[in-house]
């Protein structure tokens, strides 16, 4: 049994998207990071960065009966998919292909995507520079997603925890100031993905678990956006 640490935003998607695909056991435990979840002495422990998602493992490979925990849902993803030898390439160079797409989107797309979402969505003052600055390099960044999925299916052959980690943050494209008619390479990744089954089985759980965004008043922006060292050191 997996217990997965989880509030419905991207990064906890990518982990749910993987479950379903491979039925692994699992229980979420929500982690309500608009009401300050991630700042419990409990969560802290298993994810010190006081970010969702993380995963506690009670069967690791190898056997014992010490549980293995991971925190960074690319961390995550490198794990479940190296437990289960699946969607991971054991070869080095397909293998590597979709290491380095899944550290473009950790490094990149997500939080270019998340700054985008940041000062377009939820700055109280709307301000024209970083607005259009990370409306623009978002955009950038469908387009190198555009350039690679030209003659592929998926980013790195066949479908793989790169494509769970960069189809979450594709969701919100809208919000991103994205059409996807722009952009026909990843519009039909991007469908192809949204139609498989365990990717709307992970996305209608989400809907049992949360029903608010995750700021919906001031109280949720202060604790999501008023961290210091301070907090992180409590």
């Amino acid at each position: 049994m997996i217990d997965l640490h989880y509030w419905t935003t991207p990064n906890g998607h990518k982990v749910t998207m993987f479950l379903e695909e491979t039925r692994l056991a699992y229980r979420i435990i929500p982690v309500n990071i608009s009401r300050g979840d991630q700042f419990k002495p409990e969560f802290l422990a298993i994810s010190p960065n006081n970010r969702i998602p993380a995963i506690v493992d009670h069967n690791p490979e190898g056997g014992g009966s010490r549980p293995v925990s991971v925190f960074e849902s690319g961390a995550i993803l490198l794990y479940l998919a190296e437990k289960t030898s699946r969607f991971l390439p054991s070869d080095v160079r397909t293998g590597y292909d979709v290491i380095q797409w899944l550290f473009w989107q950790v490094g990149g797309l997500g939080p270019m995507a998340g700054q985008n979402h940041h000062f377009s969505q939820y700055a109280p003052e709307k301000l024209a520079y970083p607005i259009n600055r990370y409306v623009q390099e978002t955009n950038r960044l469908y387009g190198v997603l555009e350039k690679r999925l030209a003659g592929r299916e998926f980013i790195a052959g066949d479908y793989s925890i790169a494509d769970m980690a960069a189809y979450p943050w594709i969701v919100p494209y809208e919000r991103q100031g994205q059409k996807l008619e722009d952009f026909q390479n990843l519009k039909r990744w991007f469908e192809t993905i949204k139609a498989r089954p365990a990717t709307v089985r992970a996305y209608e759980k989400a809907k049992t678990i949360n029903t608010l965004p995750s700021v919906h008043d001031e109280e949720s922006r202060k604790i999501l956006f008023g961290q210091t060292a301070a907090v992180a050191a409590a």
